[in-house]
């Protein structure tokens, strides 16, 4: 069952994300991390820092786990 992570804006870019989900500790990691680890929402791949997040998003970063965006 993916963790759930709660926003109350519209959308998340994928570095706050990271950030939010604790699977990195600043966001100036965000980018090294993303160059590093593949990471999928809904079933594409995708490093952009930058992509918007919104509701019902899922996101899988293998060995980190799996996370959908609530409100």
């Amino acid at each position: 069952m993916p963790s759930e992570i709660k926003i109350d804006t519209d959308y998340i870019t994928l570095g706050q994300f990271l950030k939010i989900a604790e699977v990195i500790q600043t966001g100036g990691m965000a980018k090294w991390f993303l160059g590093e680890h593949e990471v999928f929402i809904n079933g594409e791949q995708d490093q952009r820092r930058g992509r918007k997040l919104r509701e019902g998003d899922l996101v899988l970063i293998p060995e980190f786990g799996e996370f959908t965006i609530t409100r």
